[in-house]
C-alpha cells in the first residue's frame, strides 16, 4: 500500500467509525423513542375507550335508575328495565348495553338474541371464560376487564374490553364492550410509518456518510495530485538545471582540454620537429637517422594524442553547438559518424531552432549521439539519416537507420540492457518532451519532439 493511500484510509477510517457509530446510537434512540411513542398512543387509546364504555354504563344506569330505586323486584320492573337499555344503541357492532344474571345467563343481548337465556358461564372463547371474568369483576364492585369474544358476521376471536357494575338487589351484571381490533390497526400503521421514517433516516444518514467519504477521498486525490503536479515541476527543473550543469562542467572541460592540453601538446610537438631539424644539422648521418627515428615515433605519439584530446573535447561539448547552432553540430556529428563507421549518411534540417534553449539544444544533440552510437554498436546498418523538422510549435529530431531492427520491450524490461534508451527518454522528460522509438527488421527509428518555448 502507497503512502498516499496509507493517508486517504487513515482519513477515512475515524470518519467510517463515527458515522457507524451515530447510525447505531440514532438507531438506538429512535427504537426505544419508536416503542415509547405506541405506549403513549396505545395507552391514550385505551384511556380513550374506557372513557367510552364509563359513559356508556353510566348512561344504562341513569336509564333504569327510576325502577332499580323503586325498589321493586318483580319481574315486570325487570322486564321493562331489559327494555330500556335494549333500545340504547351506540354503534354497529359493539355500541350495545348487555345484562347477566349471577349464574352467568344471558338475559339481554340485542347483537345476537339467541345467546338470551343461555348459560355462558362456561363458555370458551379462544381458550378463555370472558362471562367468568366478566362476573368475578361484577362481584369485586365493577370495572374494566379485557376478553376475547367472536366477532360478528365472521365469527373471529378478537380483544375486547369491557366495563362492567353489578346490580346487587336484582342480582344482575350490566355491562358494556368495545372490540379492541381498530387499536392493534392503528398501532400496527404507526408501527409501520415509525419504521419507514427510522428507514429513511438511516438511508439519509448512509447516504451523508457516502458523500462524505467521496469528498474526503476526492479532496486527498485532488490535493495528492496537485502536489504531485507540484512536485512533478520542481523535479524537472532540478533535472534540467542538473543537465545544464552538466553541459556546462562538459563546455568547461572542454575548453580546458582544447586551449590547455591541446595547445600544450602543440607547442611540444613543434619543438619536437624544431629539434629534429637542428640535431640534423650537428650530427653524423646515421646518428641523425636514429634520432629522427625516435623522435619521429615521439611526434606521431604527440599528434595521436592531440587527436585524442580533441576528439574528447568535442564529445564533452562540441564547439559548433554554441558557436553556430543545433543544426550545424548535428550535420557535422552526422559526417564524422559516417567518415568513422564508413556507413552512409544523409542529414536534412528545415528546421528553425531559434526558439530553443540551450538545454533543449543540448537534449537533442545528446540523443543524436546516443541514437548514432546505438546504430554503431548494435544496428548492422548500411546507411543512416539523420533529420530536423519544426512547427509553429515543436521541433523534432529523428534519427532512421536500415539496420537489423530489436525487440523493444524486450529491451527495456532487461535491467542490464538498455540504459542509452532510458537515457534518452528521461532526457526528453526532463524538458516537457516526448520520445518515441520504432523498430522493425527493416529499421530503427528515433523521434524526440520538443516544444518550443
Amino acid at each position: 500500500m502507497t503512502l498516499r493511500q496509507k493517508i486517504i484510509l487513515l482519513a477515512i477510517t475515524p470518519l467510517i467509525v463515527a458515522l457507524c457509530a451515530i447510525v447505531y446510537a440514532v438507531h438506538y434512540q429512535a427504537d426505544i423513542l419508536a416503542k415509547q411513542y405506541r405506549a403513549t398512543v396505545e395507552e391514550a387509546y385505551l384511556a380513550s375507550k374506557k372513557e367510552e364504555l364509563h359513559h356508556y354504563v353510566t348512561l344504562a344506569t341513569h336509564a333504569i335508575a327510576h325502577l332499580y330505586d323503586s325498589g321493586k323486584n318483580d319481574e315486570e320492573t325487570k322486564a321493562a328495565a331489559r327494555e330500556i337499555l335494549s333500545k340504547l344503541d351506540y354503534g354497529e357492532d359493539d355500541g350495545y348495553i348487555f345484562v347477566y344474571d349471577r349464574q352467568g345467563t344471558s338475559l339481554m343481548h340485542p347483537r345476537q338474541p339467541d345467546l338470551v337465556g343461555r348459560d355462558l358461564f362456561n363458555m370458551d372463547v379462544g381458550g378463555s371464560v370472558p362471562i367468568q371474568r366478566l362476573l368475578a369483576r361484577a362481584r369485586a364492585g365493577g370495572g374494566f376487564e379485557s376478553y376475547l369474544w367472536e366477532k360478528p358476521p365472521d365469527g373471529k376471536v378478537t380483544p375486547k374490553l369491557g366495563y362492567v357494575v353489578p346490580l346487587e338487589r336484582w342480582g344482575w351484571m350490566l355491562g358494556a364492550a368495545l372490540y379492541l381490533d381498530d387499536v392493534d390497526v392503528a398501532l400496527a400503521k404507526m408501527d409501520s410509518q415509525i419504521s419507514g421514517n427510522i428507514d429513511t433516516t438511516m438511508i439519509w444518514i448512509t447516504g451523508i456518510a457516502i458523500a462524505a467519504s467521496l469528498i474526503i477521498t476526492l479532496s486527498g486525490l485532488a490535493l495528492n495530485v496537485s502536489e504531485f503536479r507540484v512536485a512533478d515541476a520542481k523535479l524537472k527543473a532540478l533535472a534540467q538545471r542538473v543537465v545544464r550543469s552538466q553541459e556546462d562542467e562538459r563546455a568547461r572541460l572542454s575548453r580546458d582540454l582544447h586551449d590547455g592540453i591541446s595547445q600544450l601538446l602543440v607547442s611540444v610537438k613543434l619543438q619536437i620537429e624544431s629539434g629534429i631539424v637542428k640535431l640534423g644539422r650537428v650530427l653524423s648521418p646515421q646518428a641523425a637517422e636514429t634520432a629522427n627515428a625516435s623522435f619521429g615515433r615521439a611526434a606521431k605519439q604527440l599528434n595521436d594524442a592531440l587527436g585524442e584530446v580533441r576528439r574528447i573535447s568535442h564529445d564533452l561539448r562540441p564547439a559548433l553547438l554554441d558557436d553556430l547552432g543545433l543544426a550545424a553540430a548535428l550535420a557535422h556529428l552526422t559526417h564524422e559518424f559516417a567518415e568513422i563507421t564508413a556507413i552512409s549518411d544523409e542529414f536534412d534540417s528545415s528546421a528553425d531552432t531559434e526558439h530553443l534553449n540551450d538545454v533543449s539544444n543540448t537534449v537533442l544533440f545528446r540523443i543524436a549521439q546516443e541514437a548514432l552510437t546505438n546504430v554503431k554498436r548494435h544496428a548492422s546498418a548500411t546507411a543512416v539519416k539523420v533529420s530536423l523538422a519544426s512547427t509553429a510549435y515543436s521541433v523534432t529530431l529523428t534519427v532512421s537507420d536500415n539496420g537489423k531492427g530489436f525487440d523493444i520491450a524486450g529491451v527495456a524490461q532487461n535491467p542490464k540492457h538498455g540504459i542509452g534508451l532510458r537515457n534518452m527518454h528521461e532526457r526528453v522528460e526532463a524538458i516537457g518532451g516526448k520520445l518515441d522509438v520504432l523498430s522493425s527488421p527493416d529499421g530503427t527509428t528515433v523521434i524526440a519532439t520538443i516544444a518550443n518555448t
